[in-house]
């Protein structure tokens, strides 16, 4: 099994798991956004992916500044996640603070 089917069948686990976190409604709502982001890195890192070899003859990583504008949705998507979950530990502590 090549590199390449290891990432598309590992699609198949990820939906998953947005599938059980989204339909549990216990994810802050950021930070859900921010693993549905992750699947936008996703789509766009295949096609760069392919012009890299195509156009350059190279890998994606060998390629700056595809690599680098592909990486841009990878680093929103962890941004969002943990804004997400701060945001959720802070209105947890208030929300104990006003009852004790």
């Amino acid at each position: 099994m090549n590199k390449e089917s290891l990432f598309a069948i590992s699609l198949f686990p990820y939906l998953g798991f947005l599938w059980f976190m989204t339909r549990s409604g216990k994810t802050p709502r950021l930070a859900l956004i921010g693993f549905y982001v992750l699947l936008i890195f996703v789509a766009v890192t295949i096609p760069a992916g392919i012009y890299a070899q195509t156009h350059y003859g190279e890998s994606l990583a060998n390629v700056d500044w595809l690599h680098g504008s592909a990486e841009v949705f990878l680093t929103l998507s962890n941004i969002l996640v943990v804004l997400g979950f701060r945001q959720a530990v802070i209105q947890l502590k208030k929300s104990k603070t006003e009852v004790d």
